[in-house]
């Protein structure tokens, strides 16, 4: 354990995770070799917690926090971000908003002094918030012309239980309500210390930058949990009509939560059938019998749930087939009957993943957010790795055999429910 003072504040530094003053935990990963740095600050504000007259706040938020800070406006803020030679962001999702920026190592100082303003002292401008109101609704409308995402956001709102099945578009009525009061106070409410982590990956000596944000996050207080779950989620089948001539098919189904010990065998599961043109989705539903055009499955957890999603995009003359089948796929797998080839694939594919994300400090920094938030502690690349290489095949197919998908939600998106 040691620990770093700054202005006779301190942060204490346990198994390379410290808590600075302020409460929020840092992890550091220098990346041998390494000449940029990146920074991922992880906030709980994310649209489950947007009031419910006011969806789509989060998604004002994260754009408003870009546009002013302290005594800098938009321009200047961008100015002095290119000056210190950053690429910013700020995303929000589900849960969380990510704040994410890159510069070379030797500027980080200058960077998390940058970060600092832009989390902490947001300006909100009045002269902001009807042009970024504006885009929300443009992001909003333009789901008119992706019926993907929207037979993907129709899913998740009957799969999930409230709030975490929102979107992060937010609604029109929600958008339009927001004032610069509003923005601003839910901002501060939930731009605390106790609820968000950072986590800085690259040119970085951790030491040195856990003392630098104990000196800027001076004062900085407050804390902010995650809403409850409301309800019970519908599931089952629906249909959205839309006069094209596609059809979305999307099914949703459960899988273990981030801190379960089969998480990475549901990676490896979900890999067998979604891993590139090897994988059984694409070969028994697109190759062999050319029912889509598009044809993927994905496996997303945080720290109390997971979600395994499949899509299908193929046409309304083929569209109960390329069900039928797609169904069957994701019953078939659940009897164990995973080969020694396609076993093999999925593990070099899932390990092929890690190592070229380790190579992105951006996507390390990303990574690491990850595991603090979900699991409450950092994971290295290596234990990541040896994690995959100790799943065998006789272990996969047995917990494929145990694995317990829920009630699953299919959700068809086209011009004819499918029957």
């Amino acid at each position: 354990m040691a620990n770093h003072t700054s202005s006779g504040l301190s942060s204490t530094i346990t198994n390379g995770v410290s808590t600075l003053a302020c409460g929020m935990p840092l992890a550091c990963e220098r990346v041998d070799g390494a000449r940029s740095v990146s920074v991922c600050w992880s906030l709980p504000a994310g649209s489950a917690h947007d009031p419910e007259n006011l969806c789509g706040i989060s998604s004002v938020a994260s754009e408003l926090i870009l546009r002013g800070a302290g005594s800098m406006d938009s321009r200047a803020m961008a100015d002095a971000f290119d000056r210190a030679g950053a690429l910013r962001s700020a995303e929000p999702s589900i849960r969380r908003m990510t704040v994410s920026a890159t510069t070379t190592g030797d500027r980080l100082g200058e960077l998390l002094g940058l970060l600092a303003e832009m989390v902490l002292r947001p300006r909100f401008d009045e002269a902001s918030i009807e042009p970024t109101k504006a885009l929300a609704l443009q992001s909003l409308e333009s789901l008119k012309d992706d019926p993907q995402e929207r037979a993907v956001l129709a899913a998740r709102l009957r799969h999930l239980p409230a709030p975490y099945n929102r979107s992060t578009y937010g609604d029109a009525a929600g958008i339009r309500a927001i004032s610069r009061d509003n923005a601003a106070a839910w901002w501060a409410a939930h731009a605390v210390p106790v609820g968000s982590v950072m986590t800085i990956a690259g040119d970085v000596d951790p030491g040195a930058a856990a003392t630098t944000l104990d000196g800027l996050l001076g004062g900085w207080s407050g804390s902010c949990a995650d809403p409850r779950p409301v309800g019970t989620p519908a599931r089952g089948y629906a249909h959205e009509p839309d006069e094209s001539n596609q059809v979305q098919v999307v099914v949703v189904h459960d899988g273990p939560s981030a801190a379960d010990p089969d998480a990475d065998m549901e990676r490896l599961a979900v890999s067998v059938l979604s891993g590139g043109m090897s994988g059984r989705l694409f070969t028994k539903v697109r190759e062999e019998r050319g029912l889509c055009y598009a044809v993927h499955a994905s496996y997303r957890a945080d720290q109390d749930r997971g979600v395994v999603s499949s899509y299908v995009g193929t046409t309304p003359e083929r569209a109960k087939e390329s069900l039928t089948v797609l169904m069957e796929q994701l019953d078939q797998i659940n009897t164990g009957d995973v080969t020694e080839d396609e076993f093999r694939r999925a593990q070099i594919g899932m390990r092929s993943k890690l190592v070229f994300s380790g190579e992105s400090t951006g996507a390390r920094a990303g990574s690491i957010a990850g595991d603090l938030v979900t699991l409450g502690r950092v994971r290295s690349l290596d234990q990541r790795l040896e994690s995959f290489a100790s799943i065998t095949l006789d272990g996969l197919n047995a917990y494929l055999r145990r694995r317990k998908p829920g009630t699953p939600t299919i959700q068809t998106l086209g011009p004819a429910a499918v029957e």
